[in-house]
């Protein structure tokens, strides 16, 4: 596996964090080299929120991403024009559509659009749309399997939160399911 370096970026509250945190945990499950690098703005809910994650074969020298992202999943606009300059050419950006209308400006890129809130209200969940996107990194890039999520998940959240697992692991399908035919 080659070094996968993403940036995931949102409003605070659009779980940004916890896509990262999951993702990480999974590296660690898988026994991969892995950092998470959490970046908040002022206001923390409804402010800026992004993170950092790499997950490697190789050891991590740092784990701050600057013009090197192979990936960025961007969560809303402000999140797409700050970050889509910082990956890599040929690399992918993962939008999600229901709340950018806009595209990327950068046609050296392999992107992705997902209505991560409308599959995630299908679903019955509006607080989801983070496991969609991730569901579509997942199938793009087979970083970590989706075992490796759901036992994270159940690692990180405890068993409060058994019950949200089949919820989650919909989503995550939902969101492989966008982009299995690209």
């Amino acid at each position: 596996m080659a070094t996968e370096k993403i940036i995931m970026a949102g409003f605070g509250g659009q779980g940004v964090m916890s896509m990262g945190q999951l993702l990480t945990y999974s590296g660690m499950i898988e026994e991969k080299q892995v950092s998470w690098l959490p970046s908040y703005g002022p206001e923390m809910r409804g402010g800026t929120a992004n993170c950092a994650v790499i997950v490697s074969d190789k050891q991590v020298g740092s784990p701050i991403i600057t013009e090197d992202a192979t990936t960025a999943i961007v969560m809303n606009l402000p999140s797409l024009t700050k970050f889509q300059n910082n990956i890599i050419k040929g690399g992918r950006i993962l939008i999600n559509s229901s709340l950018i209308e806009q595209k990327t400006n950068r046609d050296d890129l392999d992107a992705y659009y997902i209505p991560a809130n409308e599959i995630a209200n299908e679903i019955g969940n509006a607080r989801v749309a983070n496991m969609v996107m991730l569901g579509a990194y997942l199938e793009l890039t087979k970083t970590v399997s989706v075992d490796s999520i759901i036992e994270a998940f159940k690692k990180v959240y405890g068993p409060g939160k058994q019950h949200l697992i089949p919820l989650n692991e919909e989503a995550l399908k939902r969101g492989a399911s966008c982009v299995a035919q690209a």
